[in-house]
């Protein structure tokens, strides 16, 4: 099984644990709220359903973008990636208004004290959602997933509504009468929090659709193993292009200049071999030949 297809299955199956655990989430969340008197809970509920519908266009877009080039996309459909991150932003931005807008609201509206047992939900919530950030993240590093990494994030702004929740909630519960609001501050405060999260997650993705040099890593390495490749003498121009998850390489190389057209060729055609099987996550290289300066 190629590299690239092994990616793929990571991102998907990490995407399905995604989608379940955010739809049990969001029940549990949604039913505690209620009858507990938590608008903090109830906005935690509303933030992970919006989860639910980002990873399946997560989800999507891993499928889309893993789909092999064609004569209408020479470069393959990598870059349906970070569009998907673009829509997963949208869905942040989209809660985090609905959440600040009913927050403020109740604010305004005298209610209840929270449950007590809301809490305990809420501790175990934080646990279980910074759990999914970590294993969803690492996942995310390692197909090179900008849209899975954006749902890691997602589990992230997850778990720091839930603390928000909780701390407010608990002010509210030590504090008692007249501080029945602190639990929908705790709300508004975290419609915020998700708000500055859904930069970071739209960040990257941009400098992606924008072909910004962010690999400096990848380049280091792919210099490194050029070297080893006999006949060639040195790396000049090294430019890299994420295309979902796999990179496109654009390399210039030096060697003797005093070999025919066909060594030279011989030599780019070792390397691109080389290159692709030492980086598997590279899907093509393309190579120019430079003749040594020094040789003139």
């Amino acid at each position: 099984m190629k590299s690239t297809d092994i990616s793929e299955n990571k991102a998907v199956k990490t995407t399905y644990i995604s989608i379940i655990g955010n739809t049990g989430l969001a029940v549990i969340k949604g039913l505690t709220g209620y009858f507990g008197n938590s608008y903090a809970l109830i906005a935690d509920a509303i933030e992970s359903t919006s989860d639910i519908f980002s990873s399946l266009l997560v989800l999507f877009g891993i499928k889309y973008a893993s789909k092999p080039a064609d004569k209408n996309h020479p470069y393959g459909h990598g870059r349906a990636e970070p569009l998907i991150t673009f829509m997963v932003v949208g869905f942040l931005i989209a809660s985090a208004i609905l959440i600040a807008y009913q927050s403020i609201k109740n604010i305004q509206t005298p209610h209840d004290l929270p449950k007590a047992y809301t809490l305990i939900v809420l501790g175990v919530i934080i646990i279980i959602k910074e759990t999914f950030y970590r294993i969803v993240s690492k996942k995310g590093d390692e197909t090179n997933s900008s849209s899975l990494k954006a749902d890691a994030w997602h589990h992230r702004a997850d778990a720091i509504t839930s603390l928000t929740a909780f701390i407010g909630i608990s002010i509210a519960l030590i504090c008692g009468k007249g501080y029945e609001t602190a639990d929908d501050w705790a709300a508004l405060i975290a419609s915020i929090i998700i708000v500055y999260n859904a930069y970071h997650v739209f960040r990257p993705a941009l400098g992606e659709i924008m072909d910004e040099q962010l690999y400096d890593d990848l380049i280091l390495d792919i210099r490194r193993v050029s070297k080893t490749v006999t006949g060639v003498i040195d790396t000049e121009k090294c430019l890299v292009r994420k295309t979902g998850m796999t990179f496109h390489v654009d390399l210039h190389i030096l060697v003797e200049s005093n070999i025919s057209v066909k060594e030279g060729h011989d030599i780019a055609h070792k390397l691109k071999e080389h290159l692709m099987k030492e980086l598997p996550q590279v899907a093509d290289v393309l190579i120019h030949v430079e003749p040594n300066e020094c040789d003139l």
